[in-house]
């Protein structure tokens, strides 16, 4: 039983500290963000007791199943069906770039790692774009993807990113898989596995080496006016911005400067910088791409029936080192692994 949970790219403590501009341009669409993924969250939570509605006829094994909807601002969800699997692109660069997205995600976890869709059973992949107005956030919600347009001041098109569309669906493989849970370390391992997979499936599609790679989630999303780079970075946690308005990257690197918060689900967002630093030092301490050796210890500890559903930092480096093991036995691949781990300060037993 998969217990679906909803999970939004840019974290409430953004969104919480852009709600309080003095600029009611800035302020506005970041209050109404977070009051649509409050209404959203509670949505999530019923269907989880009520139970999903049944999904779609899957698609042939090996090939996508997409299907991008329009909600031309509105907030029902899916909306207007504007293109299905193997319609010519359109007009809309939203829902263009939506339906690539897709696609490259599912090539990435196809080709990499044999896994068919999200589910490994060749599930249909939906996405809604152009979801309410000066929405700043882009979300799973256990059944779907769904993309704001941004504000414009603080967040452009939240399709933009395609790091950002993998982060959103990776949330999709963990909910069918270890079903990690949402708070505390759980939920930043959670978190974690989305960057991790959201960045090989960017790095996948430019052909990108860890070397090559710039390591950060979500670069391209923010508006020219903001002091930053992106809103997060695997490489240099706590460095992706540092603006008036957002304020500073809280992540941190090592288990050091560990934040202890009650707020955003015990800080899912914010810690998860301590397990994506971890697997930057792997991947570029073993070269070449990113998605074969780093990216298959982390895939198979996530899919490899091990991963306890409340699991902490330490419960998911043991079993990096157990599957680098495994797989590559007492090579440089379990080396990297039990370095990076050392590194950022979490004891692998």
């Amino acid at each position: 039983m998969t217990t679906p949970v909803f999970c939004t790219i840019v974290p409430p403590h953004v969104l919480d500290k852009l709600a309080q501009a003095e600029d009611p341009a800035l302020a506005g669409p970041a209050r109404r963000t977070l009051q649509r993924d409050a209404y959203e969250r509670t949505q999530r939570r019923l269907t989880t007791v009520i139970g999903a509605p049944a999904v779609a006829p899957l698609a042939p094994a090996g090939k996508p199943h997409r299907t991008v909807y329009d909600a031309r601002h509105g907030t029902d969800l899916p909306g207007r069906k504007v293109r299905g699997e193997g319609d010519e692109p359109g007009k809309d660069a939203t829902v263009n770039r939506a339906y690539a997205g897709l696609g490259a995600t599912f090539e990435l976890f196809l080709k990499a790692y044999a896994r068919d869709s999200i589910d490994g059973s060749g599930l249909p992949l939906n996405a809604t774009v152009h979801y309410d107005r000066d929405y700043n956030n882009a979300f799973w919600n256990g059944e779907q993807m769904v993309f704001g347009d941004g504000d414009g001041e603080i967040f452009l098109d939240f399709t933009i990113p395609i790091d950002v569309i993998g982060h959103e669906l990776a949330h999709g493989v963990t909910q069918y898989t270890a079903n990690l849970t949402y708070f505390g370390q759980p939920g930043a391992l959670n978190e974690s596995m989305s960057d991790v997979f959201g960045a090989l499936i960017k790095q996948y599609t430019l052909g990108q080496t860890a070397a090559e790679a710039d390591w950060l989630i979500g670069a391209g999303l923010l508006a020219p006016r903001v002091t930053g780079k992106a809103l997060r970075s695997m490489k240099e946690p706590g460095t992706a911005y540092d603006d008036d308005v957002l304020g500073k990257d809280p992540q941190p690197a090592t288990m050091d400067d560990y934040v202890r918060t009650g707020r955003d689900n015990g800080g899912v967002h914010i810690n998860s910088g301590i397990p994506n630093h971890a697997f930057y030092l792997a991947a570029t301490a073993l070269g070449g791409h990113a998605w074969e050796r780093a990216g298959q210890v982390w895939y198979d500890v996530l899919t490899g029936g091990e991963l306890k559903q409340d699991a902490v930092f330490t419960d998911f480096a043991t079993l990096t080192v157990q599957a680098a093991r495994a797989r590559y036995g007492d090579g440089e691949e379990l080396d990297a692994v039990s370095k990076a781990w050392e590194q950022v300060g979490v004891r692998t037993l």
